[in-house]
């Protein structure tokens, strides 16, 4: 007999095979004119089959050790040799061969992961494996790959490549646990559940599990979880064959939702140019697909396994689906016009799976062992016959109502707020302006007010002078004659009158100005009430108009006070020379004259008594508690003279305990929380910093919230004296070693890295001095056995600013951050953060280049008393 003589129809097989592989994709649904058609196209596809032989056991290894396998493998060429004899072999062709030696990966990636991509397309798939028990069926599907991460079965694999590929924000992935044990379906994701119906959909055939646990599933952890609860719930049971022999069918169905992105882009921007003004409220694209996994319970024959009571039972419920699976798979493969699908519920649920709408991949597996050539035979064939069953393949799309809506509903909630916002700040700015419209009347008011009692002490030292000058006119007039006294007289009357003319016309005009001003005033009133007529630009035209007739109304008020003024002094002067003109005649003199010499005496007084005092004795003379009280006036001006004469004080060490124990802190604390004048928060932290300088004062500030508020400061100004005060009270606080832990834990460490965004050399000097004074007390700490673990400032980041800064231009910068690597090294915990952050070799260099003896030497000392630094230097071949 001839062998290598192909059976069951391997031609056929042949073309199919050739036509389409395991690593084909499915083509999109397009239509003509280039656009995603709106109905659902179909694509063929028939089931694809792998083979996947396993390695003999130590069973086989012992009791076949001189028979040679019956199953051959030619991988090159996808084919299989089943042996009859020693001479004779049947030769079947599959999708793909796999031999004992083939990885986990390999097999996913040529079998199950076409079928995921296609499942994330929006088609549905199923992946199955279907074998003789114990041939491999759960380790190739269900390996979970605890111990050896490369023995991951399927199902995990395609849950990371699923998890991979989605966006969680916008899609969404659940999944179902299921066996079907002796014909009942059972959910091994909550055991109580064990009687779950199967309902098909009359109009589309597709069947559902209506009482079936679902799980939406974030990350891969979670879904191991689940594969580990599902596993400990299934049926196994210890045969001659298989010592931990599943006795169910396992199948794991993956629901996917994934919203179809640019779909609903492509279609406005195809449509815009009909109507620029409509809105496209088209929903969203969803497509679902379903992935099935599904784990067959092995066949075996009864006299073969051991099986009995109820394992026996188990037994022939098993073979009884697989053999009514069969029957479908021949029914399918001959084009039988009737498929016995409801024989079994397997079948049922396979539905889709064979001759459905499915992308399915099967893999068969088979034994080496001659001892069961039957049924590695009958394995064979049922994948041979599987391979001519075509499937018909459809993508699964609708409209995302629901997101659509919620999206919807979003915006609306969006534009209330921002309506409500609008009518607020509209509101808000109608006040505005009604305040600031009162404040300037009632401005106005106050300037008038003050105008006037000026120009009436004006007119008082006018009338004065006046007096004065009518006095030397007398003198003068006595040598003159009476006919010219008379004429003078007469002229001085008629000035009078004039003037008195012009005084009641400029005095009608001022009451008309002042009717006139409170008819705005009124009409600004019943603009600014709630609820009235009117915009924003009508009260500003209003108010300019105010403010022009204020201001007319100030130059006229001074015209009637200069007239007046006018007016008294000549109508005083014409009767005093009508009284001298008239008594001169008599012979007598003008009476009075004498009573008017105490007003040739006026003078003011100096203001000032003598010199100021010296800022020093200031709180002697003045009284500490008293400029204390100073700072809280409401007068900024007094404010910022106080906080300066305290931040004079507190730079002198005799001072800073009285100014404690006065209170002085607290009140400094204070005005840097609440002013927002940034004169007074740059000398109140300046005053801070030169009382930080106190370890006592120290405590106190920490006590009473201090470096939250220098943190607070730290964050919100953008002054770099500010900034550099500020710098320099957090660099204080960091040379306390009682302090480090709260110092870092209220944000004093970060502010104080946050201030070299400013990038000015005084900040970054202050800075460079608070993280060496850190660095040095936490060197401390180590060596006395107090601190373990990294360094807080290589924890929050600090050491690249470091690094980049030790070569800095500036002196100061460059000597404390120097100090600073140099503390930072000296603990042996710190070596390998400093040396994959680049900080190995600026030690070196300041141990050869740094201008200052004791810091060279002492980076010098560190290098070498580092186990971890010598051994790098040594791989680097550096010598000191």
């Amino acid at each position: 007999m001839a062998s290598g003589g192909y059976r069951n129809g391997t031609q056929k097989v042949q073309a199919l095979r050739t036509s389409s592989s395991f690593k084909s994709k499915l083509p999109p649904s397009v239509s003509s004119n280039g656009r995603r058609s709106s109905t659902i196209d179909a694509v063929y596809g028939r089931v694809r089959v792998a083979v996947r032989l396993r390695p003999r056991n130590a069973e086989e290894l012992a009791a076949d050790a001189d028979f040679a396998d019956c199953v051959e493998l030619q991988p090159e060429l996808k084919r299989l040799k089943l042996r009859k004899n020693n001479w004779d072999s049947d030769t079947y062709e599959f999708d793909e061969v796999f031999t004992e030696f083939a990885s986990q990966k390999r097999v996913y990636e040529v079998v199950a992961k076409p079928v995921v991509e296609s499942v994330l397309d929006g088609y549905n798939g199923t992946v199955m494996a279907y074998g003789q028990t114990g041939t491999g069926k759960t380790y190739t599907l269900g390996r979970l790959g605890d111990e050896d991460v490369s023995a991951r079965g399927i199902m995990v694999r395609s849950m990371e490549d699923i998890l991979a590929n989605i966006c969680l924000e916008t899609d969404s992935v659940s999944v179902s646990y299921l066996q079907l044990y002796m014909e009942t379906i059972q959910d091994l994701l909550n055991p109580a559940n064990d009687n779950i119906p199967i309902v098909e959909d009359q109009k589309t055939g597709d069947v559902s599990l209506p009482g079936a646990t679902i799980v939406e599933v974030r990350d891969q952890q979670s879904f191991l979880e689940l594969l580990r609860v599902g596993e400990a719930h299934r049926y196994a049971a210890n045969t001659k064959l298989n010592t931990e022999s599943s006795r169910s069918h396992a199948i794991l169905l993956v629901q996917i939702k994934r919203s179809v992105a640019g779909r609903e882009a492509d279609f406005s921007a195809e449509t815009d140019h009909s109507s620029h003004l409509t809105i496209n409220y088209k929903p969203p694209m969803l497509r679902k697909g379903k992935l099935v996994l599904v784990d067959l319970a092995g066949s075996e024959r009864v006299n073969k396994s051991g099986s009995e009571g109820h394992m026996l039972e188990e037994a022939k419920s098993i073979n009884l689906s697989l053999s009514a699976l069969g029957k479908c798979i021949n029914a399918l493969a001959e084009n039988s016009a009737h498929v016995p699908v409801r024989d079994s519920k397997l079948t049922r649920l396979l539905k889709d799976s064979f001759g459905g709408t499915s992308r399915t991949s099967l893999v068969i597996t088979v034994g080496p062992s001659p001892r069961h050539r039957a049924e590695t035979a009958s394995t064979i064939l049922f994948g041979q016959r599987a391979m001519k069953v075509e499937n018909m393949l459809k993508i699964k799309e609708e409209f995302d109502y629901k997101s659509l809506s919620k999206r919807l509903e979003v915006q609306v909630d969006k534009l209330i707020a921002e309506n409500e916002r609008q009518q607020k700040a509209f509101e808000t700015e109608v006040e505005r302006i009604r305040l600031e419209a009162q404040n300037h009347v009632i401005e106005a008011e106050r300037n008038y007010a003050e105008a006037l009692k000026e120009e009436k002490m004006k007119c008082q030292m006018e009338y004065m002078d006046s007096i004065k000058k009518l006095e030397e006119k007398w003198s003068l007039n006595q040598q003159k004659p009476t006919n010219n006294a008379r004429t003078d007289g007469t002229s001085i009357t008629e000035e009078v009158s004039e003037l008195k003319m012009l005084l009641q016309n400029e005095m009608q005009t001022r009451k008309a100005a002042e009717e006139e001003i409170y008819k705005l005033k009124d009409q600004l009133h019943m603009l600014t009430k709630p609820g009235s007529a009117g915009g924003n630009s009508d009260i500003l035209n209003l108010q300019s108009m105010l403010e022009e007739e204020i201001r007319q109304k100030k130059r006229l008020e001074e015209e009637v006070i200069v007239l007046r003024s006018q007016f008294s002094q000549l109508t005083m002067e014409a009767g005093q020379r009508t009284s001298y003109l008239d008594r001169s005649r008599n012979g007598t003199g003008l009476p009075g004259l004498d009573s008017l010499s105490p007003l040739r005496n006026l003078h003011c007084k100096d203001a000032t008594n003598g010199e100021r005092s010296s800022i020093t004795n200031l709180h002697e003379q003045v009284g500490l508690h008293k400029i204390l009280s100073l700072l809280e006036s409401e007068d900024a001006t007094v404010r910022i003279h106080a906080v300066k004469v305290v931040a004079n004080l507190a730079a002198e060490e005799a001072n800073q305990e009285k100014i404690v124990e006065a209170g002085g802190l607290n009140s400094l604390l204070m005005l840097l929380g609440n002013s927002v004048d940034e004169t007074i928060r740059r000398i109140a932290a300046g005053a801070i910093a030169n009382l930080a300088m106190s370890e006592a004062n120290q405590e106190l500030i920490m006590t009473q919230g201090g470096i939250a508020l220098l943190a607070v400061t730290a964050a919100d100004a953008e002054d770099p004296q500010t900034l550099r005060m500020v710098a320099g009270a957090i660099a204080n606080l960091c040379g306390n070693d009682k302090l480090q832990t709260r110092l870092r834990s209220e944000g004093g460490i970060k502010a104080l890295l946050g201030m070299v965004r400013c990038r000015h050399p005084d900040v970054l000097s202050q800075v460079a001095r608070g993280i060496a004074n850190f660095a040095k007390c936490e060197s401390r700490a180590s060596a006395q056995g107090q601190k373990a673990g990294r360094s807080s400032l290589i924890e929050d980041g600090a050491l690249t600013w470091i690094v980049q800064n030790s070569n800095n231009e500036a002196s100061m910068i460059r000597r404390h951050v120097e100090l600073a690597l140099c503390h930072l090294a000296q603990h042996e915990v710190n070596a390998k953060d400093m040396i994959s952050g680049g900080a190995l070799w600026e030690l070196i260099r300041i141990s050869r280049d740094c201008s200052r003896d004791d810091i060279r030497s002492l980076a010098r000392r560190t290098l070498t008393s580092s186990l971890t630094f010598q051994a790098e230097m040594r791989r680097l071949r550096i010598e000191l």
